[in-house]
C-alpha cells in the first residue's frame, strides 16, 4: 500500500475544501440551520412530542443525515470528475497509484468532509434544543458507515457523469426527495399502513433510523436491520467500483 500517494491525494483534496471554505462547509451549515428554524417553528409549535421526544430534537439526526448524505455525493463526485474534466485523470492512471490507493484517497477525503459538516450540524442544533445522545459510539458508527458508504456512490456518479449537470441530477433528483420522505422530520408511524409499507421500500428510512436509535433510543425499524441495509449497500457500492476499474468504464473519458 502506498501511503505517501494515499496522503498526498487525499491532503490536496481536504486543501480544496479549505480554498472553499463558505461552499464546502458554511453553506450546508446555514441550510440545515434554515430547514431547523422553519420546520422547528412551523411544525414543532403543532407537533409537541414524537414517541416523547420534543420535535425539535426529534429532527435533529434526520437533518444531520440529510447533510450527509448530499455532501458525502456532492464531494466525492466532484473529487473524482473534476479530474477527468480538466484530463489530469490520466497523471493519475499513470503513476504508480493502485486502484485501491485512489479510491480510498478520494472517499476518505469526501467522508471526512461529511463527518467534519455532521459534526459541526450536530453542535449547531445544541444551541437550539437540548440533544441526549444515549448511544454515542452507535452514532459515530453509523455516522461513519453513512458517510463512507455515500461517498463511494458519488465517487461512482462521479465516474458515470460525462458533464456537471449530471453530478447533480441524482442527488436532486433521487437522493434528497428519498431522504425527505424517509422520515427525516416524522416518524413513519405516523402514516397509514399502506403508506408505511411503501415507505419501507426507501432505503434512506433504515439509515435514518438507526442513527435516530442511536440518539434517543426509538426506531421506526429494527436497529440491527438497519445496520445490515446499510452494509449492504456499502458492499454493493464497493463492487460497482471494483467493476469500473478492472473495466476502466469512462476512467479516460
Amino acid at each position: 500500500m502506498n501511503f505517501q500517494a494515499i496522503r498526498a491525494i487525499y491532503k490536496f483534496e481536504m486543501a480544496r475544501t479549505g480554498r472553499t471554505l463558505l461552499q464546502s462547509i458554511v453553506s450546508p451549515v446555514i441550510s440545515t440551520s434554515l430547514y431547523f428554524i422553519v420546520f422547528g417553528a412551523a411544525i414543532g409549535s403543532r407537533i409537541e412530542e414524537i414517541d416523547g421526544v420534543g420535535y425539535g430534537s426529534f429532527i435533529v439526526p434526520g437533518l444531520i443525515m440529510l447533510s450527509l448524505l448530499t455532501q458525502s455525493i456532492s464531494n466525492a463526485s466532484f473529487g473524482i470528475y473534476f479530474p477527468k474534466f480538466t484530463g489530469t485523470i490520466y497523471e493519475i492512471l499513470s503513476a504508480p497509484v493502485s486502484y485501491i490507493e485512489i479510491v480510498v484517497s478520494y472517499v476518505g477525503a469526501a467522508a471526512t468532509k461529511s463527518i467534519i459538516i455532521g459534526l459541526i450540524i450536530l453542535a449547531t442544533a445544541g444551541l437550539f434544543v437540548p440533544i441526549e445522545i444515549a448511544h454515542p459510539l452507535w452514532m459515530l458508527l453509523f455516522l461513519l458507515l453513512t458517510a463512507v458508504t455515500f461517498s463511494l456512490f458519488g465517487f461512482i456518479i462521479g465516474i458515470w457523469a460525462d458533464g456537471f449537470e449530471k453530478l447533480q441530477l441524482v442527488p436532486l433528483l433521487i437522493v434528497t426527495p428519498l431522504t425527505f420522505l424517509g422520515g427525516s422530520f416524522y416518524s413513519i408511524d405516523m402514516l397509514p399502513p399502506f403508506w408505511q409499507t411503501v415507505t419501507l421500500f426507501n432505503p434512506v428510512v433504515y439509515l435514518i433510523s438507526g442513527f435516530r436509535w442511536s440518539f434517543f433510543g426509538i426506531a421506526d425499524v429494527n436497529v440491527g436491520v438497519s445496520l445490515a441495509m446499510t452494509l449492504v449497500f456499502l458492499t454493493m457500492c464497493l463492487v460497482i467500483v471494483a467493476w469500473i476499474f478492472k473495466t476502466g468504464y469512462r476512467l479516460r473519458t
